[in-house]
């Protein structure tokens, strides 16, 4: 009998001892769970406090009244945005620099606006025409014409005090001051920001006047725009566009103004409204609209240097993620220059404006929406990717002294740098003594690869998923079998031929 229990019981045992096992290796995965589970509820926790504490609620837009894309207005302003016309060699329009499909950029460090070897080409591979700027009679060294980065379109109606890279354009406490008036004084043709910063690109001789009317002022000039709209010189259908838009059976000399002309690029640029997030429906309660890594890099966003953080919020802060300031950063001077230092290779930044030494090199703070697409990045483009420019913010004179000055890395080719290093070096100067004195919000701070790889994972939660899908832009898109009221259409296409 006992030789009988010994062969039905050792098995027996070995059973109840493997059910041990694996209820002790289930214990074990459960309690890792647990663990995850747990560290995922306290890093959701630590970074809502953050956001909580910092004011965020997840809408950018608040109570601002935002032009749709369907509204015949802005039908109209895209229309205007994308028309050849307004260019003064009728060879550049808006869109030239600022295309949807790039982030309502280009995706250069610095544009080429009038004068391209091939006008419909827009973005990488768009280059400066020697013969056509020999014969406009304008400066031609093989570089990009335009001396400051694109700034993008998107959300351009989420900004309150200002718009360009140095606040040309702002609003003062008795209205918007432009540079058709003097500093602090108030343009009486400036309804609104938006509406106001459409009046200037057409004059930039770089961007879009060329050599038109160039002994003219810039009403002039824009006069002279508008003839060709309100004239069949140019046949086109120009009129019932406008009679369309605002809703009026007026005649082209009433109807068809510049300051109508502005105001509908003014909506249609307001329309291109980009801020579904995955961060900001994560600060809405979506736990699982980021991942991990994002989640540590807000953390590192929004926590101070002295916590560990990279205190980027110091800056780039509420929902639309920038304090519409300036600051000194020294990011590479790069490109032709705005015609400032000894040899007029030089970009002084707001300084320009305000004519105070403080505010030299000093740029506005970019919002950071949709930052994933804006590329380049810096004032002039310096870097291509969001991780080098993290690095820059993280430690200006370390990223300068491995900064390629022969721009050897740049995606863009043929961009000026003779004086880049020393420029660049009198702006890191002009950093270094604002940080000595404390008026510098920027700090060095020492991360990680780790941390700057989850830093970036966050900043491109910031991008909506619409701007990387060409069928959610479609509506600010005319259609590209079009040539437009004016057979002027600009049907852009990219460097490989494909139509944008």
């Amino acid at each position: 009998m006992l030789r009988v229990s010994e062969q039905y019981g050792e098995p027996q045992m070995k059973k109840t001892r493997l059910s041990h096992v694996i209820m002790l290796g289930t214990l074990v995965l459960t309690g890792c769970n647990d663990d995850d589970n747990n560290s995922q509820a306290t890093t959701d926790e630590e970074v809502r406090t953050l956001a909580t504490s910092h004011g965020l609620n997840g809408d950018p837009v608040g109570t601002k009244s935002i032009a749709s894309i369907d509204e015949p207005l802005a039908q109209l302003g895209m229309k205007l945005f994308y028309s050849k016309g307004l260019g003064g060699d009728l060879d550049s329009a808006c869109v030239s620099c600022h295309h949807p499909i790039m982030g309502g950029g280009d995706n250069l460090s610095l544009p080429i606006g009038v004068q391209a070897e091939d006008p419909d080409l827009i973005g990488p591979g768009r280059i400066h025409s020697q013969a056509k700027a020999v014969a406009a009679n304008m400066e031609y060294d093989g570089g990009p014409t335009v001396p400051r980065n694109a700034p993008t379109t998107f959300n351009l109606g989420l900004w309150e005090k200002g718009l360009f890279h140095d606040y040309r354009v702002e609003v003062l406490d008795n209205g918007i001051r432009t540079p058709d008036s003097a500093f602090g004084t108030a343009d009486s043709a400036a309804h609104s920001l938006s509406q106001a910063q459409a009046m200037f690109p057409v004059t930039s001789a770089e961007e879009m006047r060329s050599d038109f009317e160039k002994d003219g002022s810039n009403q002039d000039l824009r006069v002279a725009l508008t003839e060709r709209f309100t004239s069949q010189a140019l046949p086109n259908t120009w009129l019932d566009e406008f009679q369309a838009a605002f809703n009026s059976t007026d005649d082209a000399q009433t109807l068809i103004t510049y300051d109508n002309i502005a105001s509908a690029l003014a909506a249609y640029q307001q329309s291109q409204s980009f801020v579904n997030s995955p961060w900001n429906n994560y600060v809405k309660g979506d736990n699982g609209a980021l991942s991990d890594a994002a989640k540590r890099g807000a953390k590192l966003f929004y926590s101070s240097v002295e916590d560990g953080g990279a205190e980027c919020v110091a800056c780039h802060s509420g929902d639309f993620f920038t304090d519409e300031s300036f600051h000194v950063l020294a990011i590479p001077q790069i490109g032709r220059g705005k015609g400032n230092g000894e040899d007029g290779s030089d970009d002084f930044g707001r300084a320009r404006e305000t004519g105070q030494e403080s505010d030299r090199y000093a740029f506005r703070t970019p919002s950071l929406l949709n930052i994933e697409v804006t590329g380049p990045y810096g004032h002039d483009g310096a870097y291509d990717t969001l991780a080098d420019v993290v690095r820059h913010h993280l430690n200006p004179e370390a990223a300068i002294d491995n900064f390629d000055f022969t721009l050897g890395a740049l995606a863009q080719g043929d961009v000026q740098h003779e004086h880049a290093e020393s420029n660049t070096r009198l702006a890191l100067q002009q950093l270094q003594k604002q940080q000595a004195d404390g008026s510098s919000k920027l700090k060095t701070v020492n991360l990680s690869e780790q941390q700057i790889d989850d830093l970036v994972a966050f900043l491109e939660t910031l991008t909506d998923p619409c701007v990387k899908d060409r069928e959610c832009l479609t509506p600010w898109i005319p259609d590209t079998t079009s040539t437009g009221p004016d057979g002027l259409q600009l049907n852009g296409y990219d460097e490989a031929g494909n139509l944008l």
